[in-house]
């Protein structure tokens, strides 16, 4: 194996401060093992870190991204977590094994300030990672960090989906898709809305019922109305801000859900207070979750054999052509695939 590997790195932030830099490979130290990257899943969180931080003060050169799958080529001392040759994918925010949180303080998340996953080689502690499902391969799995486990906190484990509620999941990004599925694999109903009439058929294919084109019906909670006969959806999964709050709340059953997951089209959340009060929703936010969830979350998409949707992968050299589609929009996940030339 050789002494040396490649990495992404920025120098200070922007994203024309990519660069490729040859690196000493690292090795375990006690409690952690050494992950040959297979696979790095991109989220648009990704872009805004590299380029102002999102918050988290970096140690610089840093090396960006957070979700990654990979196999275990070494292991430090006293690890018995995993073995050589075990498929894993990491976890987002450290040390949240399950309950509630701790001080975000005491939990830095992978990808800022932590350094990233870009890299040939990461040597991470193995309390951080999680073993891989058995029916992805390492693209698929990639994906599952951040978007699937949203999604999976905001439907499954917060929300407590079951058979025969109505969900309304909006645009066809990362966590919406997989919102989708695990709604459609509870036995749920699910109203996408996007401005696309061509992702919205995409999107049926995967599971949804109804699809609302919220450019030729930008009062798109009118539909969610009629659809499901003045009732109201049981969840929604809020993507935009701003006014769409108000339309949410005016399309969520009384005493729904509400989950604020993006923040699309602002970074402020707006509505008149007497919708809210007569709405009796509940508004939650969802920040990913502990790693107990990712692993309960990994043995259903096992179970039910759900497909993450890849929109595009790219090599390990095409990363700035990858970040740039992050920023024009996928349907579904942008990756990186470390094998493909």
């Amino acid at each position: 194996m050789s002494e040396t590997m490649n990495r992404w790195e920025i120098s200070s932030f922007g994203l024309d401060k990519l660069s490729l830099a040859t690196v000493s490979r690292p090795q375990p130290k006690a409690g952690e093992i050494l992950v040959k990257i297979e696979a790095v899943s991109l989220n648009y969180r990704d872009t805004q870190v590299v380029e102002n931080g999102m918050t988290a003060t970096l140690a610089f050169p840093f090396t960006p991204a957070s979700d990654m799958a990979g196999t275990v080529v070494a292991v430090g001392e006293g690890v018995t977590r995993f073995a050589i040759g075990e498929r894993v994918i990491s976890t987002y925010i450290t040390n949240w094994i399950d309950g509630n949180p701790k001080t975000w303080a005491e939990m830095p998340t992978q990808g800022g300030p932590i350094q990233g996953m870009l890299a040939h080689y990461v040597a991470t502690p193995a309390e951080w990672c999680v073993r891989a499902p058995k029916n992805l391969s390492p693209i698929e799995a990639s994906t599952l960090p951040i978007a699937a486990l949203t999604a999976w906190m905001a439907l499954i484990e917060l929300g407590h989906l079951h058979a025969g509620q109505t969900v309304v999941v909006q645009g066809t990004g990362g966590v919406s898709l997989f919102a989708v599925q695990l709604a459609a694999a509870s036995g749920a109903k699910v109203i996408v809305t996007s401005s696309s009439d061509e992702k919205i058929a995409h999107a049926i294919k995967l599971g949804a019922t109804h699809g609302i084109n919220r450019t030729t019906t930008p009062e798109w909670q009118t539909a969610v109305l009629e659809l499901t006969d003045g009732r109201g959806a049981d969840h929604i999964l809020e993507m935009a801000g701003g006014d769409n709050l108000r339309r949410s709340l005016q399309a969520v059953v009384p005493g729904g859900r509400v989950s604020i997951i993006g923040l699309l089209e602002s970074d402020e959340l707006r509505t008149p207070i007497m919708p809210l009060l007569g709405s009796r929703a509940s508004i939650v936010a969802v920040a990913v979750g502990p790693r107990r969830a990712l692993e309960d979350m990994v043995r259903m998409i096992e179970h039910h054999a759900i497909k993450p949707v890849i929109d595009a992968t790219y090599s390990f050299a095409q990363l700035p052509e990858a970040f740039a589609h992050v920023y024009r929009g996928a349907f579904g996940k942008v990756v990186i695939d470390f094998d493909k030339a």
